[in-house]
C-alpha cells in the first residue's frame, strides 16, 4: 500500500496558509488607513497566536483576521473564532509587555474577502 500524502504540505494547506498571510497583510494596511499603529503581527505565545496587535488612542487592540473566499460566511467565521484561546494568548502577551497591560484593551475581528473592503467588527468579544 502506498504511503499517504502528508497533510502538512498538501497544496490546499499551503494555499490556505498563504491566503491567511495575505488576509493579515490586507487587514494591517486597513488598520493603518484607520490610523491604528501595528504593534505586532503573528504574535506567537505558548498559548496560541494573535494575528495582529494594534494600538489607537490609548487602546491596545488584539485582532483576529478571518480571510474567506466570499463575504457570505462571516457569521460562521465569527462562530469559529476560538475566543478563549485568543484571550489566554493576549493575557500571556500582556504579562510579557506590562506597559500595555495598563491601557484599555479590546478584541476585534476583521473579515477579509476578495474584491471587498475588509469588514472590521469592533469589540467582537470581551476578555
Amino acid at each position: 500500500m502506498p504511503p499517504l500524502p502528508s497533510r502538512r504540505n498538501s497544496k490546499a494547506r499551503i494555499a490556505a496558509y498563504r491566503g491567511g498571510h495575505r488576509g493579515e497583510a490586507v487587514a494591517a494596511w486597513y488598520l493603518r488607513l484607520k490610523f491604528y499603529t501595528i504593534i505586532a503581527r503573528r504574535a506567537k505565545t505558548p498559548l496560541g497566536e494573535i494575528d495582529l496587535i494594534a494600538s489607537r488612542l490609548g487602546t491596545t487592540v488584539f485582532v483576529e483576521v478571518k480571510a474567506r473566499a466570499s463575504a457570505a460566511g462571516q457569521d460562521e467565521a465569527l462562530a469559529a473564532v476560538n475566543q478563549a484561546r485568543i484571550v489566554r494568548a493576549a493575557q500571556y502577551w500582556l504579562v510579557r509587555h506590562p506597559a500595555r497591560a495598563q491601557t484599555a484593551l479590546r478584541f476585534d475581528v476583521i473579515f477579509v474577502s476578495p474584491w471587498r473592503w475588509p469588514y472590521h467588527l469592533v469589540n467582537a468579544f470581551g476578555g
